[in-house]
């Protein structure tokens, strides 16, 4: 922050004179006068008289003498406030939002996140949902952003390059247009969907969601199962659209307006969690703890 040797300067002008100083220092006499010709030299200034006596301030001394300990201190200080702040920042925890990965949960359980972190605190980074942000940032957590709340799979690390805790498993649910049929109804039965087009993401997004498709081909061949890449608003947009069927989960119940999302009378559910990079700062690490407590989870 500021040369060091400004501290010997300061405790020669004081002791006035090289051995006086060495003694305050505990370093020789030699090591003191090297130090003060090396930093009358970076400056291009004498700084003291040499005298049989001791030493003299010339008026370039008195004038560095001066201004010296307002440096020294102002450099102290700024390090102090650059530290304070490098530690506030490190407790900030970057929660990526999107409207396929909703944090309002997240943010009804922090008073109860703080009894076990009381340090910590959240700082909400909105992205777009695009196929190109969610592998970017799933790969790269931990640098913009440190966890995203969604739907995991078992081989998340090794498709996504990241890490998950599950906190629970969420039933797969239907999304149809308040306009449909079957929008008047609060459960639909497997009958229910005889004769749908059933707008179902493409096999390898989820193994829990391929295990569905797998199910309705092999038993349900009054199914209609159309695939679509990667869920955006467009996706919404056509099961509203459409009229069609639309796999989902509770949590998107307010993607869009105009649909309406109901249960179904199968088994088939979907791991929900925290997602967060495979090697986590020490606050998301007290983070994901505190979460697990929460929800009274082994880790």
């Amino acid at each position: 922050m500021y040369n060091r040797q400004l501290d010997t300067f300061i405790q020669v002008a004081d002791a006035g004179s090289f051995a006086k100083a060495a003694q305050s220092l505990f370093i020789s006499s030699t090591a003191i006068i090297k130090q003060i010709n090396l930093l009358e030299k970076d400056l291009g200034l004498q700084l003291l008289i040499r005298t049989h006596r001791g030493v003299i301030l010339t008026e370039a001394g008195k004038s560095l003498y001066k201004d010296s300990k307002y440096i020294i201190q102002y450099a102290k200080d700024s390090l102090a406030r650059a530290r304070n702040a490098a530690q506030s920042s490190n407790n900030i925890i970057r929660i990526g939002t999107s409207f396929m990965t909703p944090s309002q949960f997240l943010l009804e359980l922090w008073p109860q996140i703080q009894e076990h972190c009381p340090n910590l605190k959240f700082q909400l980074i909105p992205f777009e949902n695009t196929p190109e942000n969610a592998a970017e940032i799933l790969a790269n957590l931990g640098r913009k952003i440190d966890l995203v709340a969604g739907l995991i799979d078992g081989n998340i690390r090794e498709y996504r390059g990241c890490d998950a805790l599950e906190l629970y498993k969420t039933p797969i649910c239907c999304a149809v247009s308040i306009h449909h049929r079957l929008a008047k109804k609060d459960r639909l039965t497997i009958q229910d969907l005889f004769g749908e087009n059933f707008m179902l993401i493409r096999r390898g997004w989820n193994s829990y969601v391929d295990l569905l498709r797998d199910d309705i081909w092999r038993n349900y061949p009054q199914i209609t199962v159309q695939d679509f890449q990667f869920y955006d608003v467009s996706v919404f947009n056509q099961c509203e659209n459409s009229n069609d069927v639309l796999m989902a989960v509770g949590i998107w119940e307010n993607v869009h307006p105009l649909l309406k999302i109901l249960p179904v009378e199968w088994e088939h559910q979907i791991p929900f969690g925290l997602l967060y990079s495979p090697s986590p700062s020490d606050s998301v690490l007290s983070l994901i703890y505190a979460v697990s407590q929460v929800f009274d989870l082994k880790k």
